[in-house]
């Protein structure tokens, strides 16, 4: 994937400790979960029904 390994990993997840610090992980852990969550239900939905009203001419009586 990439040429991503173990190594390459490690050192980003060190800078990102670097960066957010270790408090701040699991929210960022579970805002991305959530995202993906949300990314997966979008595409498996159906699109919704366009529901405007139309202009329709109405013949007066």
């Amino acid at each position: 994937m990439f040429g991503i390994g173990i190594p390459e990993l490690l050192i980003i997840l060190v800078i990102v400790l670097i960066i957010f610090g270790a408090g701040k992980l699991p929210e960022i852990g579970n805002a991305l979960g959530k995202g993906i969550r949300n990314f997966k239900k979008a595409t498996r939905e159906p699109d919704e029904i366009d529901v405007t009203p139309q202009n329709k001419k109405v013949d007066p009586k």
